[in-house]
């Protein structure tokens, strides 16, 4: 038959609608940006304590915007922004036309996908912007406090609210707090929008904040509020490349394994909460004050480290405390030692949160900040005549008395031998 050799063409491709909606999907997915720096925590993480990563009181930027709980603020939030539109007299138009300006840019900082319209998107970011800064020439200018300010006359209100403005998954990128603040040219006479940020991380943390030489704030780019906050605690580079290397030692004993070695503890006055130190048999750690926001503030900064740091500098303090602490008889040892002060309830609930801040944290073993420190430590502890010695130094040394008593016995030994000796020299030469 003519023809019988070649294949019909009205027979349909079996593979053509799987291959349309394939090709699709990939069309439409977006490129990966390298602008990305706000993140939802991952779920191994979150699952440990929910809490501490969602927003309690306020929605910041889209990701929690009208979350149940959370809309009695959005009235507050857009006095906020009246009040700065009055402060600043920039026109709401051109607020909103500087935010439609940077939508793309904004949106590529979230690593979800935001499924809002432009108008809601812009809508939302100009509020809580606007919001941010009027908060933090309130919070760092008490005098420009409204007799009716419904946020800090409510202290119960703004104690829970700060703690919502340092969750990784309720931030906005610091550079749009910038551009709104520079278009007000009445706030060119404040301290910047860093300056601000910094000084309010540092009253409200916990936390040390580095302050430069000359006592003014050094200026970082940063993206945004949990960045600022670790940006401020980086060690430099010299303290970097003296510890950092690969992790290849075992665990690090705990503080009670360490003390029965005759490791000595003291509290290190240092300005940065990494550096950690062991020399000759003393364990230096910086202070560290534990109470409320403690908790949320390192777990929040250890997920984004997680999510998006090269250098894990938290994750890696988190490991290290987590494995000095098994018990409350470790935390004794710190507190004991003025090296933490917690306003926590006791011991054991210090011993239980540092040793859940590590769950579900992964360490890189290839480049880990205290490498160094944790062999030191090993190869301390491995050395059965440091055990030996401090045994014999607890047990038998351990008061003026019992110490005066064994020289006292010593001495006896000593006298008797040498008395033995000359009694039998006398005998000899008889």
């Amino acid at each position: 038959m003519e023809g019988s050799n070649e294949a019909p063409h009205d027979i349909e491709n079996p593979y053509i609608r799987i291959l349309s909606s394939m090709s699709s999907e990939l069309d439409g997915l977006l490129p990966l940006s390298n602008s990305c720096c706000i993140y939802r925590v991952p779920e191994e993480l979150r699952r440990v304590n929910e809490k501490a990563y969602t927003p309690q009181v306020v929605s910041i930027g889209p990701l929690h915007h009208g979350s149940k709980g959370l809309k009695d603020m959005e009235e507050h939030k857009k006095r906020y922004l009246q009040y700065f539109l009055k402060r600043t007299g920039v026109s709401l138009e051109d607020c909103v036309k500087k935010i439609k300006d940077r939508e793309a840019e904004l949106r590529s900082c979230y690593a979800q996908t935001i499924e809002l319209s432009s108008d809601e998107f812009v809508r939302i970011i100009l509020v809580d912007a606007a919001f941010i800064i009027e908060l933090l020439l309130r919070f760092c200018f008490p005098i420009q406090l409204e007799s009716n300010d419904r946020i800090f006359n409510k202290p119960w209100l703004i104690k829970f609210i700060i703690p919502d403005m340092l969750l990784l998954e309720n931030q906005l990128p610091f550079f749009i707090l910038e551009d709104l603040f520079a278009t007000g040219e009445v706030l060119a006479t404040m301290p910047s929008v860093f300056v601000l940020s910094s000084i309010f991380c540092m009253v409200s943390t916990s936390l040390y904040v580095k302050i430069d030489d000359s006592g003014s704030f050094s200026s970082f780019q940063v993206e945004h509020f949990v960045d600022l906050i670790r940006t401020l605690h980086l060690p430099t580079e010299e303290e970097n490349s003296q510890n950092q290397g690969p992790f290849e030692t075992l665990p690090v004993p705990s503080m009670t394994k360490l003390h029965q070695a005759g490791v000595k503890f003291k509290a290190r006055s240092s300005n940065n909460l990494f550096d950690i130190c062991f020399e000759g048999r003393s364990l230096e750690i910086p202070n560290l004050l534990i109470q409320d926001d403690t908790e949320l503030l390192l777990r929040n900064l250890v997920a984004f480290e997680q999510c998006h740091c090269d250098c894990t500098y938290f994750s890696d303090y988190i490991f290290l405390m987590d494995n000095l602490v098994n018990t409350p008889n470790d935390v004794e040892l710190l507190v004991k030692n003025g090296i933490v002060k917690t306003l926590l309830g006791d011991n054991n609930e210090v011993s239980t949160l540092i040793n859940s801040l590590g769950k579900g944290v992964t360490l890189d073993k290839a480049s880990f900040y205290y490498a160094t420190l944790t062999a030191d430590l090993n190869n301390y502890y491995k050395k059965p005549w440091n055990k030996w010695k401090a045994d014999l130094k607890q047990k038998h040394f351990n008061t003026p008395w019992t110490t005066i008593s064994v020289i006292a016995a010593a001495m006896i030994i000593i006298l008797t031998l040498i008395q033995t000796v000359c009694s039998f020299s006398q005998c000899a030469q008889r």
